[in-house]
């Protein structure tokens, strides 16, 4: 199928696709006439990409869960390199989670401490 189509069915636009080509992600034949000619299979492929990029995986991260036998998120069959990049992302999420608890408690201690300086403030101009 032509690029467009495959864009049409999967509503990504065609630079993305074209993206996915370059990042090694997605393959095409090419044509005679130079265009790609995507099989069935890439509808899937694309689904696959979209659902890991949501949870946060990068090209390359994507590009090695690919590389394991069971590609698809929702085929659970296991496979160790998927597991340990599944858990790699898991603490990297946790790690960001704790980050901005920590500067969430900063800015509400900050937020106070202005509060705090204008009512000052504004009994002493009383």
């Amino acid at each position: 199928m032509k690029i467009s189509e495959l864009s049409r069915l999967t509503n990504v636009s065609t630079r993305a696709i074209r993206h996915y080509e370059e990042k090694g992600l997605l393959t095409a034949e090419r044509l005679e006439n130079d265009y790609r000619d995507f099989n069935e299979s890439a509808v899937e492929r694309i689904r696959s990409i979209q659902l890991y990029l949501k949870l946060g995986f990068t090209a390359d991260e994507i590009r090695s869960l690919f590389q394991c036998e069971v590609a698809s998120p929702d085929d659970y069959e296991y496979c160790e390199e998927m597991h340990e990049i599944y858990e790699e992302k898991l603490r990297k999420v946790k790690g960001q989670i704790d980050s901005m608890l920590q500067l969430k408690r900063l800015l509400e201690r900050q937020v106070a401490l202005t509060l705090a300086s204008k009512t000052e403030n504004l009994r002493a101009s009383v």
